[in-house]
């Protein structure tokens, strides 16, 4: 029983029978104990568009509500407020009965939504920090109880698998060419022995080759262009790095034991093959601008620290 949904009902109908037609009773938890367990609170209100007495309307309402197999005692305080004491005899019996009850008295509910909880994302090539096991233990929490509520939940974990620092890495990469090439060939399956801790080495050491030479930067925007045209040395470069992470990602995940799968992954990368049909669109609609090479979208809403778009 949806207690509150009951207590509402039976009200509006008294109220109704009192001569206040289609008022709600405006039921809700009791602020304090001395006021009972709930309180209803339309009477002032419908006693206002009467032009009537509420206190007094309230006491009519009172003639014409059955709560007899509810309650210890329904009375009328201050102004018009109808406070509602629950029988203890009651209270005790629907808890044993939720007690019994395999999903403890929670209804499924009339009509299932299907509710989409995008949550974790873990920065790819490095690791997971207190942020991201936040992210994940909320959005795992809300799948669930979404799930047991009877909803359709469809769990995602976007993650940015796309962009430069792909490009920095593989052209980094070449250096250990053998490394790679070993893990490749051993796909058998052994454990690959490169970990985390030596993405992230390469990341940083990457990182700091980028912004100190520019021929560097320049091949790893080459692979980054490279990679989202499909070159296949490139993409399988680029399937190291990911699984990698990813591996990381999973042992994090089954250590907490949050129910985030291989197939909940949704990528950057998953957008590649729209962007051209996405682009020419934004072009025919006037909305892409040129900046430093590239197209963009600039919205005057959005701007830098310098109010810049």
């Amino acid at each position: 029983m949806n207690l509150r949904a009951t207590l509402e009902q039976r009200i509006t109908a008294a109220m109704i029978a009192a001569g206040a037609p289609d008022a709600p009773g405006l039921v809700a938890p009791a602020a304090r104990p001395q006021f009972g367990d709930y309180q209803a609170n339309g009477c002032m209100a419908a006693a206002k568009k009467l032009k009537i007495n509420p206190r007094q309307f309230a006491e009519k309402v009172i003639e014409k509500l059955d709560l007899s197999d509810l309650t210890e005692k329904v009375e009328v305080a201050g102004a018009g407020f109808i406070n509602i004491f629950l029988k203890d005899a009651w209270v005790g019996g629907e808890l044993n009965t939720i007690a019994g009850d395999e999903r403890l008295g929670v209804a499924k509910p009339q009509a299932a939504k299907t509710v989409v909880v995008d949550y974790s994302g873990p920065n790819l090539a490095k690791e997971m920090h207190v942020g991201h096991l936040r992210s994940t233990i909320i959005g795992d929490a809300l799948a669930r109880i979404l799930d047991f509520l009877g909803h359709h939940v469809i769990r995602q974990n976007h993650v940015g698998d796309w962009g430069t620092q792909f490009g920095m890495l593989i052209a980094y990469l070449p250096e250990y060419r053998d490394e790679i090439d070993q893990y490749h060939q051993s796909r058998g399956e052994t454990a690959y022995y490169w970990t985390i801790d030596d993405m992230e080495k390469f990341y940083r050491e990457a990182k700091q080759r980028f912004d100190q030479d520019e021929a560097f930067a320049n091949r790893a925007r080459e692979c980054v262009v490279k990679l989202q045209s499909g070159d296949s040395k490139i993409q399988t470069q680029w399937k190291v790095i990911v699984g990698i992470s990813l591996g990381h990602a999973r042992e994090v995940y089954e250590r907490l034991g949050v129910l985030l799968k291989g197939n909940d992954v949704w990528g950057e990368s998953e957008y590649n093959d729209d962007l051209p049909n996405v682009v020419k669109d934004l072009e025919k609609a006037g909305l892409l601008s040129q900046s430093e090479g590239a197209k963009g979208v600039y919205l005057d809403e959005f701007t830098n620290k310098d109010n810049e778009r």
